[in-house]
């Protein structure tokens, strides 16, 4: 299916108007996008949290109403998670890279974040681009071609060096993660 992109446009306004449960979703997607924008106006907190739980009670009915569905989509996720970190991608990869290069940017200029904070993430960042960098040399000191997925296997160190990066960064995402909510509830209780 090789549409352009006006034909895209308009086979989802073909499809928006095809049958009832498209023009009812459409309606409650624009009716809560009206929400939110009077809220912004007014910011009223009740607004806010009637917002929420209409967005989370749509949620849980398309959860109920399709569930096989969902559980299908849940399974399929983590299929592909387990599949990306046996069998890791290297544009994904390169992606990771980026991510890291941004934070490690804002780490660098941040005035809210610790010293302590700092000292981690610039562990962590150090060790990923080592990582990097080390793929990088093999994959070019090997000829190894990293576009094609079954010559990057074949190749246990950069293999292993990939996987074991993305646990790292794996570790460094769950830390921040409970780092950042220990210091909003700290923030909160104190």
């Amino acid at each position: 299916m090789n549409l352009s992109f006006i034909e895209k446009i308009g086979t989802i306004f073909h499809y928006l108007f095809s049958s009832f449960l498209s023009i009812e979703m459409f309606l409650f997607s624009f009716l809560l996008f009206l929400l939110l924008l009077y809220n912004l106006r007014h910011k009223n907190h009740i607004v806010g949290i009637v917002a929420v739980g209409i967005y989370l009670g749509f949620l849980i009915g398309i959860m109920i109403t399709y569930s096989d569905y969902v559980q299908n989509c849940i399974d399929s996720f983590f299929k592909m998670v387990m599949n990306y970190i046996y069998f890791p991608s290297t544009i994904v990869y390169f992606f990771i890279i980026v991510f890291v290069t941004i934070g490690i940017l804002y780490s660098l200029f941040s005035k809210k974040m610790t010293h302590f904070k700092k000292i981690i993430n610039y562990s962590f960042f150090s060790i990923l681009y080592f990582f990097f960098m080390s793929f990088i040399a093999l994959s070019s000191y090997q000829n190894v071609d990293i576009m094609t997925t079954t010559e990057l296997y074949k190749n246990e160190l950069i293999l292993s060096i990939v996987q074991v990066s993305n646990f790292i960064l794996l570790i460094w995402i769950i830390y921040t993660l409970f780092y950042h909510l220990y210091r909003y509830y700290k923030k909160k209780f104190d």
